[in-house]
């Protein structure tokens, strides 16, 4: 087949059948692309179903993550590389590798700090040099976040301090899937920190210029309810892309909070994390929790259809405050195939800025891919 204009590995999984059928549906007419794994039979099935509810046919390429030289054919063969196949610390690299040595582009779904500094340590300086983007965290982590965050810088004042705080309350579950990352992620704290350090260390910081983040405990947005500072993947995307881009100012500042209505709800999500984080540690009780969910669980359509987000920013710099609003349907399933789909379509058939290394969504596709998720029913509005 000739080169396609994009691939999805992990088709056969939760979230990449539902990102399988988004592509099918909302590729341009005309468009080759491709799904691939290893099991013919399951992907041929998703072609099918694909065809028979009138979508574009995907071709069907045999791949492995555990085969390196698998891994790079299939690069080989594609413009724009998808995986949905985690956890990316155990699965991850060898699609990292075969992009940043291919020059092409690549987006994954993952939420995992350690997989992401890993891979930049390993692979940034070989895809600066073949033109490759290594674009992780395209789904709920942590596109609402990234281009949430420069939306509302865009709307203060250019080459004063600013400060942005982000305020995110959601209705839905974790998948499986997911599930395993968290865990898998609870297990390596050390090795994290580790690797975050050395990271620190190799990449510098942007002179001249001063980011950070921050945040405590304390009260919501407006006032309303209590906020809780999330030590997630998403505030050092953000302010990757802060340290990248001069918009956001000679001083940044990027708080992240997840928001309750109830203080005993938040006190109940710190001790429930707190027991994960223990059991993570010990293979034993690791083992026993990992048992609770099937990586391949997720939520019938039903559940999906109740799920949503909404994340408030509030924006502060040069005597200006804006108010914003990211906002979409179920956030772990439905709007995350949307978001990695619509980043992939964004690098496939837009015209982006010539950047190239590990990057992030606001760097390589910012106004671009916001208007496409606006197009696509995710809202981005100023309040």
């Amino acid at each position: 087949m000739a080169t396609a204009d994009l691939a999805l590995l992990g088709a056969t999984g939760f979230t990449g059948s539902l990102t399988a059928d988004y592509l099918g549906e909302h590729l341009p007419a005309g468009s080759n692309w491709a799904i691939a794994g290893r099991n013919k039979d399951k992907l041929k099935a998703i072609a099918e179903r694909i065809e028979g509810n009138g979508g574009i046919r995907p071709h069907i390429l045999e791949a492995d993550v555990a085969d390196e030289l698998s891994m790079a054919a299939l690069a080989a063969q594609t413009r724009v590389l998808i995986t949905t196949v985690g956890p990316y610390i155990k699965h991850g690299e060898a699609a990292v590798k075969a992009c940043a040595e291919a020059g092409i582009a690549y987006v994954d779904l993952t939420g995992e700090p350690e997989f992401v500094d890993n891979m930049w340590l390993k692979y940034n300086d070989v895809a600066e040099k073949s033109g490759a983007r290594i674009i992780h965290a395209c789904g709920f982590d942590s596109i609402p976040y990234d281009l949430g965050v420069l939306y509302t810088v865009q709307q203060l004042p250019e080459g004063v301090p600013l400060s942005v705080k982000g305020y995110i309350r959601a209705g839905g579950g974790p998948s499986g899937g997911t599930y395993h990352s968290a865990i898998g992620a609870f297990s390596r704290v050390r090795q994290a920190g580790k690797t975050a350090a050395e990271r620190k260390k190799a990449e510098g910081r942007p002179l001249g210029r001063r980011i950070k983040g921050s945040g405590k405990i304390g009260r919501g947005a407006d006032g309303n309810g209590w906020a809780l500072p999330l030590p997630t993947i998403d505030p050092q995307i953000v302010l990757r892309s802060a340290r990248a881009l001069e918009r956001y100012g000679p001083e940044f500042t990027y708080s992240h909070f997840a928001q309750f209505k109830r203080l005993p709800m938040m006190v109940g999500t710190v001790v429930g994390g707190g027991v994960l984080l223990a059991g993570s540690q010990l293979s034993l009780t690791r083992n026993l929790l990992l048992k609770l969910k099937d990586p391949g669980d997720g939520p019938d359509e039903a559940k999906r259809a109740s799920s949503w987000f909404k994340l408030r920013l509030v924006g502060e710099g040069g005597g200006k405050t804006v108010t914003t609003q990211v906002s979409g349907g179920d956030p772990g399933y439905t709007e995350t195939s949307k978001m990695l789909s619509e980043a992939a379509m964004c690098l496939a058939f837009d015209t982006l800025p010539n950047v190239s290394g590990q990057t992030t969504t606001a760097v390589a596709m910012g106004d671009v891919l916001i208007k496409r998720l606006q197009a696509a029913g995710i809202t981005f509005e100023t309040l």
